[in-house]
């Protein structure tokens, strides 16, 4: 697959970017040995491999979610700078509109 000049300043236009005339003439040399690489990509890749994410495959290194006893809200609330209505209060950051 050859990928033009023209081809590419059509795609220039469509992205909206401003290409001179080397620009253009370096471009499509790119485009075309990216095109013609994914091609040869396709060409082996085998029905029979199902599709990965990861060369390798992942396991779950978190810890497994467990309840714990923790303190209780009012122990907290009790250690914090402020508080109001049950919540931490903290300084507002944001104006109301």
């Amino acid at each position: 697959m050859t990928i033009t000049r023209d081809e590419v300043a059509h795609l220039a236009r469509l992205a909206r970017l401003a290409l001179d005339e080397t620009e253009l003439d370096h471009l499509s040399g790119q485009l075309d040995v990216i095109l013609n690489s994914v091609a040869r990509v396709r060409e082996v890749a085998a029905a029979d491999i199902p599709p990965t994410s990861h060369a390798v495959p992942l396991t779950n290194v978190f810890r497994p979610d467990a309840l714990r006893p923790s303190l209780a809200r009012e122990e907290v609330l009790a250690m914090a700078p402020a508080a109001e209505e049950g919540r931490f209060r903290v300084p507002r950051i944001l104006d109301e509109v």
